[in-house]
């Protein structure tokens, strides 16, 4: 038995396959979903969700938005999602250094919120990257 993902970004459906088991990052913290698990909605945080086929974990970074569970299928809506097989590690790299540097640099609490939420998906896709060299 399996899991049905499906994860949805507005622009198309990143992914659509069958797994063992998905980490999801949650709002509230690291979510472990396998089959059999109990109707579930989350809202879902930035972060890297992994996902199992068979042995091997694919590292897929999500945008923030929500999922669902219900009878071993996964619908996830999220504001943006990438596979880490499509990131280049230094140009995520590159982001993230700037993304640091201009949360260091934020004064206004708007700029603050922006930049903050900038570093944490440049942080994301360079963990996604990683793990995908990694693997």
């Amino acid at each position: 038995m399996s899991l049905n993902v499906r994860i949805i970004a507005p622009d198309r459906t990143v992914w659509d396959a069958e797994a063992k088991e998905i980490v999801l990052p949650s709002s509230t913290g690291q979510l472990g979903i396998l089959t059999g698990h109990i109707p579930l909605l989350t809202a879902v945080d930035i972060g890297v969700m992994r996902v199992r086929i068979d042995k091997e974990w694919i590292p897929i970074v999500l945008l923030g938005g929500f999922a669902e569970v219900e009878n071993n299928q996964v619908t996830i809506l999220v504001n943006g999602a990438e596979e880490a097989s499509e990131i280049n590690l230094e140009h995520a790299q590159m982001t993230l250094d700037q993304a640091t540097i201009a949360l260091n640099q934020a004064i206004t609490n708007k700029d603050k919120i922006e930049a903050t939420q900038n570093f944490r998906k440049a942080r994301a896709r360079v963990q996604a990257a990683t793990v995908e060299i990694n693997t």
